[in-house]
C-alpha cells in the first residue's frame, strides 16, 4: 500500500518551499508567520489589488445595490 506524499508549494511572499501538511506547516501557503503577515500588510496598505472592470451608466440595472436606488 503506498502512501501520499505532501505537495510542496512555493511560499508566496519568499519562494520558499512549503509541505503542505497541516501539522508541519500551520501557516501554509506561507512558511512562517512573518511572511503571513508580510502579505496581510500588503493587503491592507494595498499593494495588491483585486482588478475589477467598470460599469458604465447604461449597464446599471434599478435592482443593482451599487447604483443607489436599490430597494430591499
Amino acid at each position: 500500500m503506498s502512501t501520499k506524499k505532501p505537495a510542496v508549494v512555493a511560499c508566496p511572499q519568499c519562494g520558499k518551499e512549503v509541505l503542505w501538511n497541516k501539522e508541519v506547516s500551520p501557516f501554509r501557503p506561507f512558511c512562517s508567520e512573518r511572511c503571513k503577515l508580510i502579505d496581510l500588510g500588503q493587503w491592507a496598505s494595498e499593494s495588491y489589488a483585486v482588478p475589477v472592470e467598470e460599469q458604465s451608466a447604461d449597464k446599471l440595472t434599478d435592482d443593482d445595490p451599487t447604483n443607489g436606488s436599490y430597494q430591499a
